[in-house]
């Protein structure tokens, strides 16, 4: 491997994100601290606990994934395509820099943004809600392989998108309503009966309920499920994005 053209790339992805903190880190955050007074404290007063979790509490882990997915998604779609709209993937393209070395460089530098995101918003939640996290591992676990999931889900975005339209049009209206309707901010077992079947065929609610488990003990699912779920999600991407590679699919704009 080309190690490298590879740490340039990831380098390169990572400065860009201290070219535009406000973007990358102050909205999220910002956004985030106000869930926590809307949902936390005005609708935190009429629903105490769940499951012996004050409401406060119970939101962090969906709070958390909520920026982990939508960022994922955002940074590494659009570290992929700006190059394309530029034009300067000619440059990429043209260097010793094999497909799996590009995608490791920019979903890398993807993933280790939303992590470091993901840390942020934790930290910040510790001024709101008093945190504790039963399973760190599994956390750490479940942070990692989403964040390079929806990296790579975002990848293939930013491939396949030749506007700045498309890049939206994906997060916006299917993996926020899906986070939204995925326990993010309710237990399923809330719902009746017939909806809680329903609400597990949304993918968004495996995960969720898996990271919600390592801070809490408590899952609508099991967490092996969840973690099955979570590498199977992984692995579609992964086969996605090197079947779109095989069949010859352009990356120039």
């Amino acid at each position: 491997m080309n190690l490298h053209a590879m740490r340039a790339i990831y380098l390169f992805e990572m400065a860009r994100s201290w070219r535009t903190l406000l973007q990358s880190l102050v909205a999220p955050v910002l956004s985030t601290s106000l869930y926590f007074v809307v949902f936390g404290a005005a609708i935190g007063n009429r629903i105490t606990e769940i499951e012996g979790i004050s409401y406060g509490a119970f939101i962090v882990p969906g709070l958390v994934m909520l920026s982990l997915l939508t960022q994922s998604i955002s940074n590494a779609s659009f570290g992929i395509y700006f190059p394309k709209f530029t034009g300067t993937i000619y440059e990429i393209l043209s260097a010793p820099v094999s497909h799996l070395e590009m995608v490791i460089s920019y979903v890398g530098a993807a993933a280790t943004k939303s992590i470091v995101l993901a840390a942020i918003i934790l930290l910040t939640a510790e001024f709101f809600v008093p945190l504790h996290i039963d399973h760190p591992m599994w956390m750490l676990t479940f942070l990692i392989l989403t964040s390079i999931t929806f990296s790579l889900f975002g990848f293939i975005i930013g491939i396949w998108a030749d506007g700045f339209e498309k890049l939206q049009l994906v997060p916006l209206l299917i993996v926020t309503p899906l986070t939204f309707l995925g326990g993010s901010f309710y237990s399923i077992d809330m719902l009746p009966p017939f909806w809680q079947k329903v609400t597990l065929l949304n993918p968004v609610v495996y995960l969720v309920s898996g990271f919600r488990w390592s801070f809490y003990g408590i899952a609508d699912v099991n967490v092996y499920v969840s973690l099955g779920m979570t590498l199977f999600f992984l692995l579609l991407c992964a086969l996605l994005l090197a079947r779109i590679f095989k069949t010859g699919y352009r990356l120039k704009p």
